[in-house]
């Protein structure tokens, strides 16, 4: 039985949160889409290569990461955070996950980042 959109969530986020690459990439499928402000991320290698930079940037010291809203209906979900790096401080960040079949399989993200050198 494939898990609910809520369970995929849960794991996504607590994944992430561990630095979990293959967790994380577990979500998707190999049809996902991941659209950024930067273009659309197409398939798990392009969705990967986000993740693996994004783990490296969350990984140096002093980084924090608030999730501040968090909503699923049917096979939709959103949320809505903020977090810190000591490269960058995302004072807004947004995702959308349409999940069918236990898996992400469109996404997106939208987030005001405000380098800090």
């Amino acid at each position: 039985m494939a898990a609910t959109t809520q369970e995929v969530l849960t794991h996504h986020l607590d994944t992430f949160g561990k630095g979990d690459l293959a967790g994380v990439m577990a979500d998707y499928s190999p049809e996902s889409r991941l659209f950024t402000p930067n273009g659309m991320l197409k398939g798990p290698e392009a969705i990967r290569q986000l993740f693996t930079t994004l783990f490296k940037e969350f990984a140096k010291p002093g980084a924090s990461f608030q999730l501040l809203r968090q909503d699923v209906d049917g096979d939709i979900a959103y949320i809505l955070w903020k977090a810190e790096t000591a490269d960058n401080r995302y004072e807004i960040g947004t995702g959308t996950f349409v999940v069918k079949d236990g898996k992400i399989v469109t996404e997106t993200f939208a987030g005001k980042i405000t380098p800090k050198h």
